[in-house]
């Protein structure tokens, strides 16, 4: 452990083994390897700026409208949100001080728990999640580049009445485009992700803003704090704590892979900073935006809106229009790079670390993103919620049993070119490079978080399945792990690369 601010080496020497591990190509190419602690680049702002385009993006204003649909007023959903944060704080603060000591993406981080063979298990549910949902998000910004086509160049609705495959001439017009711009970006590296969300976040906070200020303008000056079914008693404060376990529940797949980014922070300080400004203080401030629009909003006209394109797409003057357009696109665009490209690049990479590096294995997954014609998906709720729905459901147990593994049994102490070797015997080999003990605690634990996911019998704790998976994840794991050791500790920096690529 370290105090904030201060860098691993600096505060507990790590001796290296008598004999460092050689990296087996299998197992190590230049993405996978750790980061260098000299010359990394992910500061406070860095971090921060993931968060202020994360938070506000369209799924998440989504649901937060619909906590004021489902019964919550103004307050009671920035207490929903307030406490969403305050969980989210302490938990990416677990996750992000892994990546920060080790300098590993999350594949090479789930070897420690699973085994070097076993950690594809988790990198993969988490990869196949985001691989799908990067398409679906993709589809979504396009709809919204349809709108700002049309509205620019009015002939152009023509386009949109034929279908092939599901999408009509525009429609795949606009997918195309915004797919091409995101398979660019991404080709440059983690390097160029960061300047893009560096440069989205102001943008974002900016547009969501003066929308919120031209909606209380429009609705008068004031808001409806409440609807006529807002809840009282026990089943608001329900509701409430049941909104914030589900707001840490979207955040799922962010607190399991969270390392993919912190292994280029500068120290710990910076991801502490970055997540308080981020993650607590950004929420409340997006709990206002959202009680404002949607009060604004029912004010007016007694509805409740679906999402802040509903209240674009009534912008009257055309170039203001564009302009909200641009900004929501450009939200989309840097949610869908940190959350769900980076993962699946990351889990090819850590199964054919020979032949895909960052470059290529961003190309294979914004393909399969592509061919997986996800606009169909997203319009199948069966898809949605059995496929999706039960691969998300098995983050929590996942988190679980790598917080489990790396906090309670090892303290902390890993050995990270041993991560890279595949010779028997050694630490993370395991039985054929698989931890059976932790196989063993996640079939129970993802058994009983698909139970509550699924069964309705479970549907009053549904809400908190997150929680519930990722504590059961805990105790079977602490029930069935080896905590004996001894549990080696050695620097990576002997086979680390630059972390800026």
């Amino acid at each position: 452990m370290t105090s904030h601010g201060t860098t691993t080496e600096e505060c507990s020497p790590t001796p290296p083994t008598a004999e460092p591990a050689t990296p087996s190509p299998g197992l190590y190419n230049a993405d996978l390897a750790p980061t260098a602690r000299k010359g990394r680049t992910w500061r406070s702002y860095s971090i921060f700026t993931l968060w202020a385009n994360d938070v506000h993006s369209l799924g998440n204003y989504a649901f937060a409208i619909g906590l004021f649909a489902l019964g919550l007023g103004g307050w009671q959903i920035l207490l929903a949100l307030g406490l969403g944060g305050v969980f989210l704080f302490l938990l990416l603060n677990l996750s992000g001080f892994m990546g920060e000591k080790t300098g590993v993406p999350f594949p090479v981080m789930s070897r420690i728990a699973f085994g070097i063979r076993g950690a594809q298990i988790p990198a993969l549910v988490r990869g196949a999640v985001a691989v799908a949902w990067f398409g679906i998000q993709t589809y979504l910004a396009s709809v919204v580049l349809r709108v700002l086509i049309v509205a620019v160049a009015p002939g152009t609705a023509s386009w949109d009445t034929n279908r092939f495959l599901g999408l009509s001439t525009l429609g795949w017009i606009s997918f195309l485009a915004l797919w091409a711009v995101q398979m660019v970006i991404v080709s440059y590296g983690m390097e160029l992700i960061r300047k893009y969300e560096a440069f989205a976040g102001p943008i974002i906070l900016i547009t969501m803003a003066s929308l919120a200020i031209w909606m209380f303008g429009k609705a008068g000056g004031s808001i409806a704090w409440s609807t006529p079914a807002t809840k009282t008693g026990f089943d608001m404060w329900r509701q409430i704590v049941g909104g914030a376990s589900l707001w840490v529940a979207i955040y799922g797949t962010f607190v399991l892979n969270f390392c993919d980014f912190t292994r280029n922070a500068v120290s710990r300080r910076a991801i502490v900073r970055g997540n308080f400004f981020g993650i607590p203080l950004n929420m409340l401030l997006f709990g206002a935006i959202v009680v404002v629009l949607a009060g604004a909003q029912f004010k007016i006209d007694g509805k409740v809106i679906e999402s802040p394109a509903d209240i674009v797409k009534t912008v009257p003057d055309t170039f203001l229009l564009v302009l909200a357009c641009l900004a929501l696109l450009v939200l989309t665009v840097a949610v869908n790079l940190m959350a769900n490209f980076v993962a699946p690049i990351y889990a090819l990479s850590n199964l054919f670390p020979r032949v895909l590096d960052f470059r290529r294995a961003g190309l294979v997954s914004g393909v399969v993103g592509l061919v997986i014609l996800p606009w169909n998906m997203y319009n199948s709720p069966a898809v949605i919620s059995y496929f999706l729905g039960g691969l998300g459901a098995l983050l929590g147990p996942l988190f679980g049993i790598v917080m489990a593994d790396y906090w309670l049994v090892r303290r902390s102490r890993v050995d990270v070119p041993s991560l890279y070797s595949d010779r028997p015997g050694g630490p993370y080999h395991y039985a054929r490079g698989v931890n059976v003990r932790a196989v063993v605690a996640l079939v129970p634990t993802a058994a009983a978080a698909l139970l509550m996911a699924f069964v309705p019998a479970f549907h009053a704790v549904s809400d908190f399945s997150w929680f519930i998976g990722a504590g059961l994840g805990v105790v079977v794991y602490l029930l069935v792990a080896d905590r004996k050791g001894p549990f080696a500790e050695a620097s990576g920096e002997a086979i680390a690369v630059p972390s800026k690529r």
